[in-house]
């Protein structure tokens, strides 16, 4: 059973902290009598069942964090663990009307550098999607490790579904063409939230431009944007591909394949880091 911090709000920035510290209550504390297996691997390894009101709290602890610092990868996890539900009920039913969906739903991979052939994967020619993938993870120096596994969702099947959409992100990256700076976020979360519709995403697509200066801001709206929306609206679901057997595709087919046009703004490496 979990227990709520209880504290006396005062001031709006003491609330603000006040928030986040129940956000991270919740996430932490289990009752001392209960066994940790038995509680945390009720549904699936590392799951915390929460009810309405723990939820609630979750989630708006972890919306003021990520508002604070868009970075907090961890409170970003949360806030769309405990407000996905019903978006990652529509993805599930997505995949399952699709084949290859279905075979993911089935066989359940992971993207890890453990399940990841480094070495074959630069072997390949430019212009696959391993090799451009890999070169993603190497220019930005990002690892897939570093998606967190999934806790707050009190379904199996969904809990899958959300850490598949994690996982695939940096594919998303790769497949959009999109650098890891602000402006590059910005314009994968406006894909994703077209995609998916993941209450999480339609917040970071929202507020993201707030956080890009005057110059990329008329790159988001006039170019970036309006394609990311209409790429995202109408491309096959990205979750539905099974990318572990497409490494040697190339990455112009597999666009085509999805439904998604090539970036209108290429970057180049010498302007990735700007925001």
């Amino acid at each position: 059973m979990f227990r709520l911090c209880r504290v006396k709000p005062r001031k709006w920035g003491y609330r603000r902290s006040v928030l986040t510290s129940k956000a991270v209550c919740v996430h932490q504390q289990h009752s001392s009598s209960e066994p940790v297996d038995s509680y945390y691997d009720r549904l699936y390894p590392g799951h915390i069942p929460t009810n309405p009101i723990q939820k609630a709290l979750l989630a708006v602890g972890s919306g003021v964090a990520a508002l604070q610092n868009p970075y907090r990868h961890d409170m970003v996890a949360v806030l769309g663990e405990t407000t996905g539900h019903l978006a990652l009920i529509n993805l599930r039913d997505r995949m399952r009307n699709d084949p290859e969906g279905y075979t993911v739903l089935t066989e359940r991979p992971r993207i890890r550098l453990s399940t990841l052939d480094l070495k074959k994967m630069a072997s390949l020619p430019d212009g696959s999607f391993g090799r451009e993938y890999l070169r993603f993870l190497e220019e930005n120096h990002v690892t897939p490790d570093s998606r967190a596994d999934v806790k707050f969702v009190d379904n199996e099947e969904l809990a899958y579904v959300m850490q598949r959409y994690r996982e695939v992100h940096d594919l998303l990256h790769t497949l959009l063409g999109m650098p890891t700076n602000m402006l590059g976020e910005v314009a994968v979360k406006w894909f994703e939230a077209a995609q998916t519709g993941l209450p999480m995403c339609v917040l970071g697509a929202a507020l993201g431009p707030l956080r890009l200066n005057t110059s990329r801001l008329q790159q988001l709206f006039t170019s970036l944007g309006p394609w990311a929306l209409q790429s995202g609206r109408q491309a096959r679901c990205v979750l539905s591909m099974f990318y572990e057997r497409r490494w040697e595709q190339s990455l112009e087919d597999l666009r085509h394949e999805l439904n998604i046009e090539p970036p209108p703004i290429v970057f180049s490496p010498s302007n990735q880091k700007n925001t």
